[in-house]
């Protein structure tokens, strides 16, 4: 999809946070639109068309979590990035839950926000994921029982420590299944991994 048929909305209390971002999109070419605030942006969505979504995680007014939990309830499907800075496991998964198409935690690489976005466009004209369940049904099956086991407690948002603890094996050994898991999953980062579990409905089961 051209980057120039639809607009990208900047959610964040922060100003410099906001002008950094809307800086660094309109410098790509992408049509960018800042609010300092949830509320301000709801105020605005009835009328916003074709657009997607780059919200803060953490903000006075609410959060973003909550911001796309309104924006589903009031019917606007607007495909949105959820940003932190403070980001964890269970957070990423509320996130997903309201759907987000992503959850990224700064720093995080200019390219990686980019195409966060591109792939949230991508969702105004097709509905179906970027893998499908079956895709991810097959490589889960890829998974050792006790890679499994991991895979569950990790997107549940158990620390490594407990993880251990909880299987009775050492905290390397941990470690190990976690990248065994990432690898047989094909996940980019622990919010791919999160958004697959939830697409396979192991979230929703552990959480």
């Amino acid at each position: 999809m051209q980057i120039d048929s639809y607009v990208v909305h900047i959610v964040d209390d922060e100003e410099a946070a906001r002008k950094s971002l809307a800086f660094l999109l309109t410098t790509m070419g992408f049509t960018v639109r800042v609010h300092g605030s949830a509320t301000g942006f709801l105020a605005a969505a009835p009328d916003i068309g074709r657009a997607c979504l780059v919200t803060d995680l953490r903000m006075p007014d609410m959060s973003g979590v909550e911001l796309l939990e309104r924006l589903n309830a009031a019917g606007a499907m607007v495909p949105a990035i959820v940003v932190t800075g403070q980001g964890d496991v269970p957070m990423a998964v509320a996130a997903m839950k309201a759907g987000a198409v992503d959850f990224i935690e700064k720093p995080f690489e200019d390219e990686v926000l980019v195409d966060a976005i591109k792939r949230a466009a991508s969702r105004l004209d097709r509905t179906e994921a970027t893998d499908d369940a079956a895709t991810l049904r097959t490589r889960l099956d890829q998974l050792s029982e006790r890679e499994r086991q991991v895979l569950s407690a990790v997107v549940a948002g158990m620390p490594n420590k407990t993880i251990a603890y909880d299987l009775n094996i050492s905290p390397r050994t941990v470690e190990v299944h976690r990248a065994n898991v990432m690898a047989k999953m094909q996940a980019r980062s622990l919010p791919d991994l999160v958004r697959m579990a939830i697409m396979l409905d192991l979230a929703a089961r552990h959480s």
